[in-house]
């Protein structure tokens, strides 16, 4: 009997051999090789992981220096408020309610300055009414008695809760006082209920307010001061960034759909890319936009914006452009569908569809162009017309595959046919299905679609410029555009003459 190694329990199997020998076959043992290795793979795991995300934070960090430096500010109104614990004189000015002052920090600092500046006030003017009518209750209830002091008490507390609740429902009051009103419940609930044990009410109550002074003003100070960020330019950055997207996402998809099969597969994926920071972009920012422009509201005069700049404007250029970026999105899907367009109708087609996108594209450019500068453009009016003149062609393209038959024209190399001598064009009749068709009608439908949505954000974009008051042009910029919009004219005649012969021969 040889045994190959020592049994780790009690348990063993043994194995008789032909030549007469018997092995006993046991459980190899977990050696200390095994549990050095498994443990160094868990600490390995544990610290790529630890890297990985310190690799993303930077990226974050590289691409987004904005939030960098909001952490920075935040950590600054947080040592500043501190110094009031620091700092006899000024612990002995506010007492021990120092730390509501650093509770205001912590809750009211946010990334813009507009959010900011809507906190602080909503904070400051919730909790000195809730603070003025928690001592006229109080006083009141003193008053009564000791028997009616705790109704009175409770029965305030429950109508001016009640009714506080209730306004938060309501949506002009929840979009800009929501917090407000939150604030009011809670400071009007703690003095009311304290008071009923705490004789010094007033006090208590001064102390409150003045520390939540401080702390908003360490806030709107610091948010102002250094490095700040306004909600007004991220909004008019963010509808900028959005049109040129749209615009890019449009060529995109177009050009995705006539280049060759060969070339589609060799750029499918920066195509995709190209297509997912577009119009989804524009499609997820409806929240972003009505927030953005909700604390815009609250901010003073900056850059190029007054007190009462029309922010309301931007969120309809924004509802304009997600209408746009509708289309798009369903133009994505007909482009990803299997079914095929015949080439030779698809060749046919291509310029039309190619030069309705290309317009419709220069048309949000120049819109995001007048969004970055300000100024109301010349071009506009022209660039418009060239866009109607292009769906005018593809439509009459259109209508002239509903009318008549597609020829296509084949040369004969080897024999003649009824008579006609080699190297004679023999005209065929092409059969297309109606499934072929469709998809080729499909996206020039939805390009006429595009463009009068495109329309639409043109009207959004002038309205906008007109209650602004954008800059006009100077003089010879209009005097320019007039000038090519004469020659564009004269262009667009020679092309409507060039595409009704083109018809004919189809």
């Amino acid at each position: 009997m040889v045994k190959e190694s020592e049994p780790c329990g009690r348990l063993e199997w043994r194995i008789n051999v032909p030549d007469g020998t018997s092995r006993v076959l046991v459980p190899e043992c977990m050696s200390h090789n095994r549990i050095y290795g498994k443990l160094q793979g868990f600490v390995m795991g544990f610290i790529s992981k630890i890297w990985g995300f310190l690799q993303r934070a930077w990226k974050l960090a590289k691409n987004e220096p904005k939030k960098v430096m909001h952490c920075v500010k935040v950590g600054m109104a947080l040592s500043l408020v501190s110094l009031f614990y620091y700092m006899r004189p000024l612990y002995e000015g506010v007492g021990g309610n120092a730390m509501w002052a650093v509770m205001t920090v912590v809750v009211v600092f946010e990334y813009t300055v507009g959010a900011t500046l809507c906190k602080c006030v909503n904070r400051a003017t919730g909790t000195f009414l809730a603070g003025a009518l928690g001592l006229g209750v109080h006083w009141i209830a003193s008053q009564s008695g000791e028997k009616f002091e705790p109704v009175i008490l409770q029965g305030s507390v429950f109508l001016l809760a009640a009714a506080a609740t209730f306004s938060r429902f309501i949506p002009s009051i929840k979009a800009r006082f929501d917090y407000g009103a939150m604030i009011f419940i809670l400071t009007f609930t703690l003095v009311s209920v304290s008071g009923y044990r705490v004789e010094q009410l007033f006090e208590l109550a001064h102390h409150r307010l003045s520390t939540i002074a401080i702390g908003t003003s360490i806030c709107l100070l610091t948010s102002m001061l250094f490095c700040p960020v306004w909600a007004g330019n991220e909004l008019h950055n963010l509808i900028r960034n959005n049109m040129e997207k749209l615009s890019d996402s449009l060529d995109g998809c177009v050009a995705d759909y006539f280049q060759d099969d060969v070339k589609a597969n060799n750029t499918k994926s920066e195509a995709s890319c190209k297509i997912l920071q577009g119009y989804k972009c524009a499609l997820n920012s409806k929240a972003t936009e009505e927030s953005l422009a909700n604390f815009a509201r609250w901010e003073p005069t900056h850059g190029g914006f007054n007190f009462g700049h029309p922010w309301k404007e931007y969120i309809k250029v924004g509802a304009s452009l997600r209408s746009c970026a509708y289309c798009i999105e369903a133009l994505n899907g007909s482009i990803s569908s299997d079914t095929k367009a015949p080439d030779f109708l698809k060749k046919h087609f291509s310029e039309f569809c190619i030069t309705l996108s290309g317009n419709s594209s220069a048309v949000l450019k120049e819109l995001a162009v007048v969004i970055s500068t300000m100024t109301k453009s010349s071009k506009i009016d022209v660039m418009v017309e060239e866009m109607r003149n292009a769906v005018q062609q593809l439509q009459n393209a259109l209508a002239s595959l509903s009318k008549q038959s597609i020829e296509t024209t084949e040369r004969e190399t080897g024999e003649s046919v009824n008579g006609m001598g080699e190297g004679n064009a023999i005209p065929t009749v092409t059969v297309v299905t109606l499934v072929e068709i469709v998809p080729l009608v499909t996206v020039s439908s939805l390009l006429i679609d595009i463009a009068a949505r495109t329309e639409k954000v043109v009207e959004t974009v002038n309205g906008l410029a007109e209650k602004a008051e954008f800059r006009v042009e100077s003089a010879e910029k209009m005097k320019k555009c007039q000038n090519s919009k004469a020659v564009n004219q004269i262009s667009r005649e020679n092309e409507d003459d060039k595409t009704m012969m083109t018809l004919q021969k189809v």
